[in-house]
């Protein structure tokens, strides 16, 4: 990444953090001297990455946790001492035909992608008021907010829920001087893009996108470094779209 922040004396919890854009915001706050609590369900590739980044020196430490639990969500944070950034970036997405939506997987995905950011913040904000002020981020995604994409129903719906609450979260939070924001990535490489299909389908997307290609997990990490830094002080209540343009035409050419 071009940019550097200084994260020096921050602790920082990253959600889906095991691989993708998880692990590129992990790697981003731990070069910027943060200590990172790394969480995720993927117990072996969460392991390989606190010891690749304990081995560059970092402080990062791993924390295997199903999102899904609110009681185990709050007995995690509840070992903290301090929490300065909170990451919820894990998601559930299994590419499927709205017709074949059934209530397990409805209640799986609004509770990984929408539900946890609640049980996560309100067990952060004891911490957060102790400190005089924190900042949550959310990684929300343009499926939802502004697009549609086949076979996400349930997604866009989980993540429209997370701008609206990250604008209202905002505004209750305030007070407290806790900051709330969120990231909406476009098509990103990663290997959840394989839940998308065929490989060739990819391709063609990269081919629409106005600045010619896919995103990569870095350009997220930036983001979310950004609004975290004092350089978005004055940030609360936003979403930055991450998509490499791919919004703005009113319909994408055809390759």
């Amino acid at each position: 990444m071009s940019a550097h922040y200084d994260f020096a004396g921050y602790t920082v919890l990253v959600t889906g953090a095991a691989g993708g854009i998880g692990q590129a915001i992990v790697e981003g706050f731990a070069r910027g001297g943060a200590r990172v609590l790394a969480v995720d369900l993927a117990q072996q590739a969460l392991q390989r990455l606190v010891q690749a980044q304990q081995a560059l020196g970092h402080e990062v430490e791993a924390q295997c946790l199903d999102l899904a639990d609110p009681q185990a969500i709050s007995h995690c944070l509840g070992q903290l001492q301090r929490l300065d950034v909170l990451v919820h970036n894990a998601g559930h997405f299994p590419l499927t035909p709205f017709a074949d939506i059934d209530p397990t997987l409805l209640r799986r995905t609004l509770a990984v992608n929408l539900e946890a950011l609640f049980w996560l913040t309100q067990a952060a904000l004891p911490l957060f008021q102790r400190q005089g002020g924190g900042c949550v981020l959310a990684t929300s995604s343009v499926t939802g907010p502004r697009v549609a994409y086949p076979g996400l129903s349930h997604y866009a719906a989980s993540k429209a829920g997370v701008n609206g609450f990250i604008r209202n979260a905002a505004l209750e939070l305030a007070p407290c001087n806790v900051r709330v924001n969120g990231v909406e990535p476009g098509m990103i490489r990663t290997p959840a893009m394989g839940n998308l299909g065929d490989p060739a389908l990819n391709r063609q997307i990269a081919a629409g996108i106005p600045l010619g290609r896919l995103g990569e997990p870095a350009d997220i990490a930036a983001a979310m470094l950004f609004l975290a830094s004092d350089a978005a002080r004055y940030i609360t209540g936003q979403t930055l779209i991450v998509d490499g343009g791919a919004t703005l035409p009113e319909t994408l050419a055809r390759h």
